[in-house]
């Protein structure tokens, strides 16, 4: 918020004017207010077994125009590049990837990764798009430079997050949305349902959309609800559909109903017991030959995790390079690949200075930062990557940047991430101007992960002089609105209001529901 002279920068002029006039007791009480409204709603996450509300910290991070702009271009740079990967690794069956034939990824690292899936192979969505929706998780580093940290193509979470705190924070501080040009968010449903639809199947004029969820005990239970009802489509669960002559039924109390592109929220691992997992009760029992003979779509597509393999991210420069003819908008952070012998050893002499993650690891699990380790941990780590060096990458550890965050009272610095999330309608990659910020709470952490203890924040994209944006919070209270729209009405706006959500419940399901890296 400040700058080395002691001075508030630009961007952050009116919060800091609109703080300095608050006292201390008011600041709380509107912090307290953000965590009732959120506990009202449902807007939780399971920590060690109990139900918390999502922390929203009441100080909002601000970025302004002209850096978001090339957040904007990098981030729909990297979708567009990871489409083409993921294309080139699965279209072509019987041949190698062009990547592969030309040098510029190894085929062992795509082969041997848990997420490559020889079950899709040579299967092409209608329209060509397997990342409907992306999340591409940054840092700003130590120069204020934005950094990839890593890329989320399954089914990456937290846009109901980044809608809730938006609400949220315009009725608990609409003296800022009267005063500063907030680029809204509450577009994303519409974006979604747009992208979902385009995905039909061929000469599916009124596509049948549905949110595929494992069920109410899944931790992102309240977004697959919340998305479902914006987007004006059906929530269902594996169990309430059923694959007939190659097409997948959806059971209503009027019949059954064919269904043609499914958001699924659920693993690869889970989605088809003849393909994958035999013991899964959440999935579709034949989903993969009806996806073969182009009767659905589902978004996103199987086998998109090989693309958040940690050991692929390192090769995404490159691989921008290659099929865009293009330098990397965004950054990576310096990564050490723990399968080349070189990097390995550079990795076991330094490991004291190094973040160590396995490739396929999410929400912090398995992650080792060298200098807060013990030395037990360190011999640890050192015997799991000398036994199995292709399951780990290696970083230095980046000082990311900080924000003020309401702390006991008092304001902070606390360091952050951002999650903007990128939705690919086959014709272009939209990227809603936010995402989700997450804070780590505990002083001097640096892993931001709600499941770490992390929380999260508002994040207010400043519009440019030639962005249009409403002149107060009204667009962003039209999820207030009371009339529902049909699914097949592009033009509807998204409607439902966010307090009308179930809060999950928390109680031990029968059967262990997975969540993927993204859901975490």
């Amino acid at each position: 918020m400040m700058s080395e002279e002691g001075q508030p920068r630009a961007p952050f002029k009116p919060i800091h004017h609109t703080l300095r006039e608050m006292d201390p007791e008011s600041l709380k009480e509107r912090a307290d207010a953000l965590a009732s409204m959120f506990l009202d709603q449902g807007v939780t996450f399971d920590h060690a077994g109990e139900e918390r509300p999502f922390p929203l910290d009441a100080v909002p991070r601000v970025i302004d125009a002209d850096a978001w702009a090339d957040v904007e271009r990098g981030v729909a740079q990297r979708v567009d590049a990871l489409e083409h990967f993921l294309d080139d690794i699965y279209s072509r069956q019987g041949s190698m990837p062009r990547a592969v034939d030309d040098g510029i990824i190894p085929w062992r690292l795509i082969a041997t990764s848990s997420h490559f899936h020889r079950a899709v192979a040579g299967l092409r969505p209608a329209n060509g798009v397997r990342a409907h929706v992306s999340g591409i998780d940054l840092i700003r580093d130590e120069n204020g430079d934005f950094r990839v940290l890593e890329d989320n193509v399954r089914v990456p979470s937290g846009v109901s997050y980044v809608i809730a705190n938006r609400r949220a924070m315009a009725n608990v501080f609409p003296e800022a949305f009267a005063t500063m040009r907030i680029r809204p968010v509450h577009e994303y449903p519409r974006m979604l349902l747009r992208a979902l639809r385009a995905a039909a199947p061929e000469g599916r004029t009124d596509p049948t959309v549905v949110v595929l969820t494992p069920g109410v005990y899944n931790s992102a239970y309240f977004e697959h609800t919340l998305l479902a009802r914006m987007m004006g489509v059906e929530l269902v669960e594996g169990r309430d559909l059923v694959v007939r002559n190659g097409e997948v039924k959806m059971r209503t109390t009027h019949g059954e109903e064919r269904v043609d592109v499914i958001y699924r929220r659920i693993d690869d691992d889970f989605l088809d017991p003849v393909h994958f997992r035999r013991d899964s009760m959440l999935g579709v029992t034949g989903l993969i030959s009806a996806l073969r003979a182009g009767r659905v779509t589902l978004a996103n597509a199987i086998g998109n995790g090989v693309a958040d393999d940690k050991l692929v991210y390192s090769y995404l420069p490159d691989l921008i390079r290659y099929y865009l003819e293009e330098d990397p908008i965004l950054p990576n952070v310096d990564t050490y690949r723990c399968n080349e012998p070189e990097h390995l050893q550079t990795v076991l002499d330094r490991l004291d200075e190094m973040v160590v993650k396995p490739v396929d690891g999410s929400g912090g699990k398995g992650l080792v930062i060298g200098p807060k380790a013990t030395g037990q941990e360190l011999d640890e780590l050192r015997a799991n990557l000398e036994r199995d060096p292709r399951g780990w990458i290696a970083q230095p550890v980046v000082q990311l940047s900080t924000v003020p965050t309401l702390i006991d009272g008092k304001l902070r610095p606390r360091h952050v991430d951002l999650r903007p999330f990128a939705v690919n309608d086959g014709d272009k990659v939209e990227v809603v101007p936010g995402g989700l910020t997450r804070v780590a709470l505990p002083e001097g952490q640096l892993v931001v992960n709600s499941s770490q203890g992390g929380g999260s924040k508002d994040t207010w994209v400043l519009a440019g002089r030639n962005v249009r944006v409403p002149s107060n919070e009204a667009a962003e209270m039209i999820l207030l609105s009371s009339q529902r729209p049909h699914s097949s009405d592009d033009d509807a706006p998204p409607t439902e209001p966010l307090d009308s959500e179930p809060s999950p419940t928390q109680t031990s399901p029968p059967q262990a529901v997975p969540t993927t890296g993204e859901e975490s």
